[in-house]
C-alpha cells in the first residue's frame, strides 16, 4: 500500500491515517511497516497510521470467489482492488502446435476514439488552432499513427452499452473503420464479447450466447469472430491487431471464462485467436491485462495462458495510477515481462502523465516497448479537446512524442 501525488510517485514520508476495509471470503493477517491506530483490529476492518507505505497480508478462505479491499484515508482518493481466488489446477493446453509470434515492426501511438459517433452525433466537431476538421485527421497531424476501436455483441439491447442506438456495434465499427484507413492509419479491433463493457469488474457473456452449453458457447464466440473480421476484411479494412478480450485478467465471458475456470478461459481465448487468423493470418493478436504495474498479478495470469499453449503476439497493460502503481511499478513490470515471455509490450490504456507513460513504453529494454493507446482522449478525464471540441494544451504533448519515437 503507497500513498501516492499526482504524479504518481510515492510520497515517502506523509504521516496518515489509513483505513482498510475488506469484503468476501479473507482475513487481513497482518500488516507490516505500520503503526497500529485506535480502530479495533477485527480480521476485516483495521486502522493504521502509515508512513509512505507498508505491507498488508490477506489471506484466503475456502470459496472460491471475489475480495474487495480498499483503502481510504482523509483527504485522499481511496484505493481499491478486487482478488479473484483461484485454484489452479492441472493446465490442459489448447493446441499442441507450436505458436512463433509474430513482431510488429513499427512503433505505435495511439488512441481509443470509440466514442466518435456519439460525440458527432450531438453534433460536435473538433477543432485545433481554429481548424475544424475530422478528428482523425487532426489527430494524424498531430503524430497518432494508429486507432483503437472497441467492438461489443448487441450494444442497442435493453442491457447492453447503447440501448436502441447500437454505438460500437458492427456496422458503426465498419464506417469508422473506413475513415480510419482511409486516412492511412492503422487500426487495432478490441473484442469485448459483450452486449456492455467488460473489465476485470464485469465480463458478462452476450445475451445471444446465455444458456449456450460449453460447446456451443465456443462456437458461438469463434462465429461471431470470423463474422466481424469477414465484414471488415471485404470492405478492405481488416484490423491491423485484434484484442481477443478486454482487460482480460479476471477472465471474460463470465462464468465459464472466468479466471478461476482456468482451462475453460484458455479455451475461449483459443477460440477468438482460431477466429482472427482463419480470416486474417497475419493480423497481430494482444492479450490485454488491466495490470500496468502488478507484476505477480500479470505473471499469473500469463503463466497460466503460456502453461496452456494460448497464441499471442502483443502483451498490452492498462495503466492508471489510482488502481496500477507508480510509474516505477509500471517500467518494472512491463520490463519484466518482455524478458520472462519475450514478448513485445505496451500500455493499450492510459490517460494520466501522458509523456511519461509514453517515454516508459518506447525506452524498454532491447526495443521490446512498442507503444501507446490514449483511451477516449475527446472526451474524458485528462482529455486532450475540450467539451466544445477545441483542442487543448494537452494535445501539444503527442507532436513531441511523435518526433521523437516514430522513427
Amino acid at each position: 500500500m503507497k500513498i501516492i501525488d499526482s504524479h504518481g510517485e510515492v510520497v515517502p514520508l506523509a504521516k496518515i491515517p489509513v483505513i482498510f476495509h475488506l469484503k468476501g471470503d479473507a482475513r487481513i493477517a497482518r500488516i507490516d511497516n505500520a503503526q497500529p491506530g485506535n480502530l479495533s483490529s477485527a480480521d476485516t476492518v483495521r486502522k493504521v497510521n502509515l508512513t509512505g507505505n507498508c505491507d498488508v497480508i490477506l489471506q484466503a478462505g475456502h470459496t472460491v470467489g471475489i475480495v474487495k479491499f480498499k483503502a481510504e484515508a482523509d483527504s485522499l482518493w481511496p484505493g481499491s482492488t478486487e482478488i479473484h481466488t483461484v485454484i489452479p489446477g492441472v493446465a490442459h493446453v489448447v493446441t499442441h502446435v507450436k505458436y512463433v509470434p509474430k513482431k510488429v515492426n513499427d512503433k505505435i501511438l495511439g488512441a481509443d476514439i470509440s466514442f466518435l459517433p456519439e460525440l458527432e452525433s450531438r453534433g460536435i466537431k473538433f477543432s485545433d488552432n481554429g481548424r475544424t476538421e475530422d478528428v482523425i485527421t487532426l489527430l494524424k497531424a498531430k503524430g497518432f499513427n494508429y486507432i483503437r476501436l472497441r467492438i461489443f455483441n448487441d450494444p442497442a439491447n435493453p442491457k447492453g452499452y447503447s440501448p436502441n442506438k447500437g454505438f460500437c456495434d458492427l456496422e458503426h465499427t465498419k464506417q469508422m473503420a473506413k475513415r480510419i484507413k482511409a486516412s492511412g492509419m492503422k487500426f487495432l479491433l478490441d473484442f469485448h464479447y459483450s452486449d456492455y463493457w467488460a473489465d476485470p469488474q464485469q465480463q458478462n457473456k452476450p445475451a445471444a450466447w446465455v444458456g449456450e452449453d460449453f460447446t456451443a458457447l465456443k462456437k458461438s464466440l469463434y462465429d461471431y469472430t470470423v463474422d466481424v473480421m469477414r465484414q471488415l476484411k471485404e470492405q478492405g479494412t481488416t484490423p491491423d491487431m485484434v484484442q481477443v478480450g478486454n482487460e482480460i485478467n479476471h477472465g471474460m465471458v463470465w462464468p465459464e471464462g472466468a479466471i478461476n475456470n482456468l482451462d475453460s478461459l484458455a479455451q475461449l481465448l483459443y477460440e477468438g485467436v482460431k477466429g482472427v487468423h482463419a480470416v486474417s493470418p497475419n493480423t497481430i493478436i494482444m492479450l490485454h491485462i488491466a495490470l500496468g504495474g502488478q507484476n505477480a498479478e500479470s505473471r499469473f495470469f500469463l503463466d497460466n495462458m503460456t502453461k496452456r499453449n494460448v497464441p499471442f503476439d502483443v502483451i498490452g497493460l492498462s495503466y492508471y495510477p489510482k488502481w496500477h502503481g507508480t510509474l516505477a511499478d509500471l517500467k518494472a513490470n512491463m520490463t519484466d515481462l518482455s524478458t520472462r515471455y519475450k514478448k513485445q509490450v505496451m500500455v493499450a490504456e492510459y490517460t494520466q502523465l501522458k509523456k511519461e507513460v509514453n517515454d516508459i513504453a518506447f525506452n524498454l529494454l532491447n526495443g521490446m516497448g512498442i507503444g501507446t493507446f490514449i483511451w477516449e482522449p475527446l472526451s474524458t478525464w485528462e482529455a486532450i479537446f475540450d467539451r466544445t471540441g477545441k483542442s487543448n494544451e494537452l494535445i501539444n504533448v503527442y507532436p513531441m512524442l511523435a518526433k521523437k519515437y516514430l522513427k
